[in-house]
């Protein structure tokens, strides 16, 4: 009658200990830093590992000229830029919590849950 305690007991320990590891992983991504950069580094973009956006720097000659469509344009590069960066940094510490093996769905799943 109870013969599959045993396993229960065990996969319930498994997920806890599996919590806890998610729980410092993010802890780890959100100090953890990346920049993107555009136009000749005149616009650059901190994001943590999480993928928030911390800081964005603008060249003073390209805010003087007001030359509004080429901020617009080079933001969103240098942002795009971060964030694939911040997305390879939680990459590494998933492959880095589950001991190398990738599971494309739970990479998928996670990168979800924290955006």
């Amino acid at each position: 009658m109870f013969k599959g305690i045993g396993n229960l007991a065990s996969i319930v320990k498994q997920a806890q200990q599996m919590s806890t590891n998610l729980q410092a992983a993010q802890e780890s991504l959100k100090g953890q830093r990346a920049v993107g950069r555009a136009g000749a580094d005149m616009v650059e973009v901190e994001v943590n590992g999480l993928g928030q956006v911390l800081r964005i720097t603008l060249d003073q000659g390209l805010v003087e000229r007001g030359d509004r469509e080429m901020l617009e344009d080079l933001i969103p590069a240098a942002v795009n830029q971060a964030l694939a960066k911040a997305k390879e940094l939680h990459r590494d510490a998933l492959k880095e919590m589950t001991g190398g093996i990738s599971f494309p769905p739970l990479d998928d799943l996670l990168a979800q849950v924290d955006t």
